[in-house]
């Protein structure tokens, strides 16, 4: 199990950006080749994100984003994708199975990359959970900047215009075992707005926000990390679970309250994920 509470956006054509990645909290990474390079320095950026991958960015996950096929960069994206094995690599635009399918053919059977999913346009939220069925994925990724542009919404503070479509997404995500981002934050020096917005997709039941600035990573690994009383309340729950076993009986009771098998699930999966977040703390700081 590997957290994803902050998945940092780094600029392929960056290289002093790449290096700095390396000591952010982030759990994770898109080196991004698509929306954060111009088109005149795509083919230094691949190259260039290529050496990064293989030099390694430490216990964190990386993930690749390239260029969508119907681009002029798209086919040695995809190609120098494949060669340099990130851990995930993204698709943008995926509008439904085929666009997975074709990838997944390219790379073989037995590569080691998984796939990931940009759910960003209308075809695409409607065609969520055939995309996450496909063979070889592993996690999808909100695009809410795309999604706003193409459904020509105005989705304010509290995205209403936007959860019909972030709720569809991680449904299919769920329903296939994948993980789940929410889009990005652009204003990442309002700290309250990204907080209430974080805030929002945990409640809806994100694993993590893509973010597009440094600074954004502690609030995201706050809001969607589990909490101190989450942690001793879950541990409670396993115990007390466990006791009853013990002792023969097929209800536990805690705090005057039954815990039935749902609540010991998200109990482990809260104490699971706290785990997850102190290993990749003690590996990075290693």
């Amino acid at each position: 199990m590997n957290p994803y509470r902050s998945v940092l956006y780094m600029p392929g054509s960056n290289a002093r950006a790449l290096e700095k990645a390396r000591s952010l909290a982030a759990d994770a990474l898109i080196l991004d080749l698509e929306d954060a390079v111009a088109p005149d320095a795509k083919d230094a950026a691949r190259d260039l994100v290529c050496a990064a991958i293989a030099e390694g960015f430490g216990a964190r996950k990386v993930l690749l984003r390239v260029n969508g096929a119907d681009t002029p960069w798209g086919s040695a994206d995809l190609e120098a994708a494949i060669a340099a094995r990130p851990d995930g690599i993204l698709l943008p635009k995926v509008n439904g199975p085929a666009d997975i399918a074709r990838v997944a053919a390219a790379m073989g059977a037995d590569h080691p990359s998984t796939l990931w999913a940009m759910i960003e346009t209308p075809r695409g939220v409607l065609n969520a959970l055939a995309i996450a069925e496909a063979p070889g994925m592993e996690g999808v990724v909100l695009g809410t900047n795309d999604l706003v542009k193409d459904l020509g919404a105005r989705p304010g503070p509290d995205r209403a215009a936007l959860v019909p479509a972030l709720a569809q997404t991680l449904l299919a995500a769920r329903a296939c075992g994948l993980v789940c981002l929410d889009g990005v934050y652009n204003a990442f020096k309002d700290e309250a707005g990204l907080r209430a917005e974080a805030e929002q997709g945990r409640s809806l039941g994100f694993d993590g926000k893509t973010l597009i600035h440094p600074a954004q990573i502690a609030i995201a690994n706050e809001v969607f990390g589990p909490t101190e009383a989450e942690i001793a309340e879950s541990k409670e729950i396993a115990d007390a679970y466990e006791a009853a076993r013990e002792q023969g009986k097929g209800v536990a009771v805690l705090n005057g309250r039954i815990v039935e098998n749902l609540h010991v699930e998200t109990a482990r999966a809260t104490l699971a994920k706290a785990d997850a977040i102190a290993r990749l703390s003690a590996q990075s700081k290693g």
